[in-house]
């Protein structure tokens, strides 16, 4: 979390969300045998131009500071990683045991990091204590929670793939709510982004049929998996 102060959010997100697809969808071939169909190939590409014209211009204007872009590559690093060791655990797991070792192990590890860092728990405003509950219902529970269901059905290179669009969608909130106003070709890398994971994740007519139906009886048997 280190690199949000170091870097604007959109280009955080940016730098570290274009690198795990790609370490992903090789390491889904090594382990699942998972192929790339063509179409994923070329939205990968052309996700990658989006994050590039968006890098270019934070290069052009100096203003991507070194730790902060380490950092975020970490962290891609991490998420990769994660991402395929849940998609391994998830074909035998079911999703409230899954959740529930990884958040519990993740909340002791950060009490464990506050409190050997000496860092205060307790005297924060209201309105702090309110976005801590925030920040663990909605992108915690409900984000990844969905992530982490769909790790069972999809692939992770998709599941990565569908991910790039979090930039995106955290430049837009940036904006509405900490005003930092993106630049036009950020605007622009942002556009060529969606439309790279819509490349990718396309699927003819006759293939989003088999999909509907097959996620029809996934809703159908989801009281089911979780307890499992």
């Amino acid at each position: 979390m280190d690199c949000v102060s170091q870097i604007h959010i959109g280009r955080k997100l940016c730098s570290a969300g274009n690198i795990f697809p790609h370490i992903c969808s090789f390491s889904s071939y090594w382990l699942f045998k998972e192929k790339l169909t063509r179409l994923s190939v070329a939205g990968i590409a052309v996700c990658i131009a989006g994050a590039v014209i968006i890098g270019y211009v934070n290069w052009q204007t100096g203003s991507i500071p070194l730790l902060g872009a380490f950092l975020a590559l970490l962290g891609a690093i991490a998420v990769s990683g994660y991402v395929i060791i849940g998609r391994i655990l998830r074909q035998q797991m079911g999703l409230l045991s899954y959740i529930f070792i990884t958040y519990g192990t993740a909340g002791i590890t950060m009490l464990v990091s506050a409190l050997a860092s000496h860092l205060p728990l307790t005297g924060y405003s209201n309105n702090t204590y309110f976005m801590f509950l925030l920040l663990a219902f909605v992108p915690q529970v409900l984000g990844h929670s969905a992530l982490n269901w769909s790790l069972r059905f999809a692939s992770a290179t998709e599941i990565t793939i569908a991910v790039l669009g979090e930039p995106v969608i955290a430049t837009m909130l940036a904006y509405l709510i900490l005003s930092e106003n993106p630049k036009i070709l950020e605007i622009v890398g942002g556009i060529i982004i969606l439309g790279g994971i819509y490349l990718a994740l396309y699927r003819s007519p006759v293939q989003t049929r088999g999909l509907l139906k097959m996620e029809v009886n996934i809703i159908l048997d989801f009281p089911i998996v979780i307890l499992i």
